[in-house]
């Protein structure tokens, strides 16, 4: 690992940490956060981690670049990965797996070679750190899925993804918090409220926070507030 500082706006820096996604990134840059929040404090305006990169917005009439980018350097010394257990939260996230939410699950399974089953099973089958936020509000990145469940974006984007549904696109997988477009191949639904304005940060997930899914049948999905309305024809 060899950080590079570089610059995004008069007050606004970018730590490059890593080049390539990996899960392993996620402790190291963790543990950038932590320094930085403390080294900064009140100077600090905002953080924002994402695959390989946290991008330090600072108080400009505070700091100068200069000042800024020694800060990010004396944070950085000596700096080791977080524990799992400090990273942040695990979450469990009911997922209804069925082709009336979930229309590609059975085409990704002919591409896999595999059953549905078989999909479900790989999707449930490990922990995925939240790599960042984006897209929409609380639209959680995660990954990496089991390479032989990885699938292509849709040629044509979906007009219209209702809340909750469950999708891969590559080796990434995420949960639709809001209804919107979008081209990832819908494989499930998930009852629990992903982003809501009266909760504090708003966002269920957040960088650093690992998510285990865990399959339930419809009648559990209804009862924890699931919409099991089936997919739109054209949408």
């Amino acid at each position: 690992m060899t950080p590079r500082i570089e610059s995004v706006a008069w007050d606004c820096l970018m730590l490059r940490l890593f080049d390539a996604i990996d899960e392993a990134n996620m402790p190291w840059l963790m543990a950038a956060a932590e320094r930085l929040h403390s080294a900064f404090g009140a100077q600090l305006i905002d953080l924002v981690p994402s695959y390989t990169t946290l991008m330090l917005h600072y108080d400009g009439l505070l700091l100068s670049e200069a000042q800024a980018r020694q800060g990010i350097a004396n944070a950085l010394i000596g700096l080791q990965p977080l524990a799992a257990s400090e990273t942040g939260q695990r979450h469990e996230l009911p997922v209804w797996y069925h082709p009336s939410v979930g229309p590609d699950l059975a085409p990704l399974a002919q591409r896999a070679g595999c059953s549905t089953a078989q999909v479900i099973e790989r999707h449930c089958s490990r922990d995925y750190p939240v790599f960042t936020l984006g897209f929409a509000p609380g639209f959680a990145y995660m990954g990496l899925v089991d390479p032989s469940i990885a699938a292509p974006r849709l040629v044509t984007p979906r007009q219209r993804v209702p809340r909750g549904s469950v999708g891969i696109a590559e080796r990434q997988t995420a949960v639709y918090p809001l209804v919107s477009p979008g081209g990832w191949n819908l494989i499930g639904r998930c009852p629990l409220a992903l982003f809501d304005r009266d909760r504090e940060g708003y966002s269920l997930l957040k960088p650093g926070d690992s998510v285990r899914f865990v399959a339930i049948d419809q009648a559990e999905f209804e009862r924890l507030g699931g919409d099991p309305s089936p997919m739109e024809a054209d949408a």
